[in-house]
């Protein structure tokens, strides 16, 4: 069943980019640095005359500057985020990031009512017409799930199964069961470290979260919400068992597609978290912004 096949093709190409991007600042970085330690030697005494601005050691962020950044009225996270302490960004400027914050420090925990709002706000977004529109064409392309049929009424049938997931899946990952075991929807940015840290770091938030009160928990919201979305997607309104120019077409309504479609939901949501992780750097690149 290819219920996400384009959804993840999309992903994958973002993170095959996204690693060409670091390696490629990486590079750039490194190359930069030679040219600043030859005018050093070349200049000698007059360097120590009028030195540069110190620069902090490599890796040596923390105290000062994330103090700074978090008290200072200039901090971006804190000028981009609405009071609610979810954002106004987008991936891509086009698809909803609103749970993503960066540089966050300590912020307060979501209210039930804050949760279920941007939940909304992202499920219900005008981008996401034209996002199940294009899920939709690609698997009646495939004709994925047959017993939808083809033409304007399959096309029509999967366009609603695609948002109904979609929608489904988001309100129980991201509302109704972080509301009733008190955690953190939203996806802190790691934001430093080397890509394969940063990676792993993304990865790991699909299974450990941050509860309300600010400690550490298995995601369950995102295990379970999604297990228990892919049931209500896959035996409410999946197609029967059906007969389609006699040809006998299997119900999709099975234990086995509902796996699968649960694995489809994490395995994308997983792609997204690491897509989320890197795409600020990518933004302030496009923007040729300083990091």
């Amino acid at each position: 069943m290819t219920r996400t096949d384009f959804a993840f093709a999309s992903l994958l190409v973002c993170l095959l980019a996204i690693a060409s991007f670091c390696q490629a600042q990486s590079a750039a970085s490194s190359q930069a640095a030679d040219p600043n330690q030859a005018d050093t030697n070349q200049t000698g005494s007059s360097s120590q005359t009028t030195p540069a601005p110190a620069q902090p050691p490599a890796g040596q962020q923390p105290a000062d500057q994330n103090q700074s950044k978090n008290q200072g009225p200039t901090n971006s996270a804190a000028t981009s985020s609405p009071p609610s302490g979810t954002s106004n960004d987008r991936l891509f400027f086009a698809l909803p990031n609103f749970l993503t914050l960066e540089n966050a420090g300590n912020v307060p925990p979501l209210t039930t009512g804050q949760k279920y709002k941007v939940v909304a706000r992202g499920s219900f977004d005008p981008i996401q017409i034209v996002w199940y529109g294009a899920l939709s064409g690609i698997a009646q392309a495939e004709n994925s799930e047959p017993g939808y049929g083809q033409g304007a009424q399959g096309y029509g049938k999967r366009y609603g199964a695609y948002a109904a997931d979609g929608t489904i899946e988001n309100f129980f990952v991201g509302a109704i069961f972080p509301t009733i075991l008190s955690q953190d929807p939203r996806y802190f940015q790691k934001g430093q470290g080397s890509f394969f840290d940063r990676t792993g770091y993304a990865v790991s938030r699909i299974f450990w979260t941050r509860t309300d009160s600010g400690h550490g928990q298995f995601n369950y919201s995102e295990i379970v919400g999604a297990a228990v979305a892919s049931a209500i997607s896959t035996y409410s309104y999946h197609p029967h068992p059906a007969y389609h120019n006699v040809p006998y077409i299997a119900s999709d309504r099975t234990w086995k597609n509902t796996a699968s479609v649960w694995g489809s939901q994490v395995g994308y949501d997983t792609l997204t978290l690491v897509v989320k992780e890197f795409w600020p750097d990518i933004r302030r690149w496009i923007r040729k912004q300083p990091h």
